[in-house]
């Protein structure tokens, strides 16, 4: 079944050549194909060479956007105890314990990111089929497990992000605001591909870049010259 492109959009996919662009052009490009009447993010679309039902080619982690996320965090802390109270003084939206977890059972999702501290996973893992599919659940490996909640909070609130790579072996991120800079939007580009490739799962073999697609929220895809981007210094792009 097709589905019906709007006379927006196919005016902008006019806009976009079927090539791979320059990093700096396809944001530039980026933001001049945002026209929708909110304020859009700029999203990435990434598509590896695994797959993600071998434990070995899975990818979940976290990176850190020096220029942020643009986005107002939502904090809730799940502890006990003093720990509570910490997270509270430390700029959490929400924090407490076995009441939280019933709130949140009862359908109650007004937070960005869960954190937890571990004495309270047991209690925490039964909310794994409301967290689960939309990326919420704690874990150690996106930094979201931990006992130091006031580092934890604040870099979650600073630009600290999340991610996975889906069944597919696809990572979807916002990296920005199409509001930043193009050049904000590249150095968040590069955080991003810098910590795809540090953190490259062992059983990946072969080509582990296959494409990558930017895009504001409704805008078209535009696709970024890979190598382009890797062959990128940090420092040349924060200069």
């Amino acid at each position: 079944m097709s589905t019906k492109v709007s006379r927006r959009l196919q005016a902008l996919r006019e806009k976009v050549e079927d090539r791979a662009y320059e990093p700096v052009d396809a944001l530039n490009l980026l933001k001049e194909t945002a026209t929708a009447k909110f304020p859009e993010s700029a999203e990435a679309h990434i598509r590896l060479g695994i797959d993600p039902k071998y434990t070995d080619q899975q990818l979940r982690t976290t990176v850190v956007l020096p220029k942020g996320t643009g986005q107002d965090k939502r904090v809730a802390v799940i502890a006990r105890g003093e720990k509570v109270t910490e997270a509270s003084n430390n700029g959490a939206n929400i924090a407490g314990s076995e009441e939280l977890i019933d709130e949140i059972q009862k359908g109650m999702m007004d937070f960005d990111v869960l954190i937890a501290t571990p004495d309270m996973m047991p209690q925490v893992a039964k909310l794994g089929r409301l967290l689960g599919p939309r990326g919420l659940m704690p874990s150690p490996k996106g930094g979201t497990v931990t006992f130091d909640l006031a580092q934890a909070i604040d870099e979650f609130k600073a630009g600290k992000l999340e991610f996975r790579a889906d069944r597919t072996g696809i990572v979807h991120v916002m990296f920005g605001k199409v509001s930043f800079s193009a050049d904000d939007l590249l150095i968040n580009l590069k955080a991003l591909q810098d910590t795809i490739d540090r953190n490259r799962p062992s059983g990946a073999k072969g080509r582990y870049w296959r494409s990558l697609f930017v895009s504001a929220t409704m805008g078209p895809a535009i696709e970024i010259d890979i190598s382009a981007l890797r062959d990128m210094k940090m420092a040349d792009v924060a200069a």
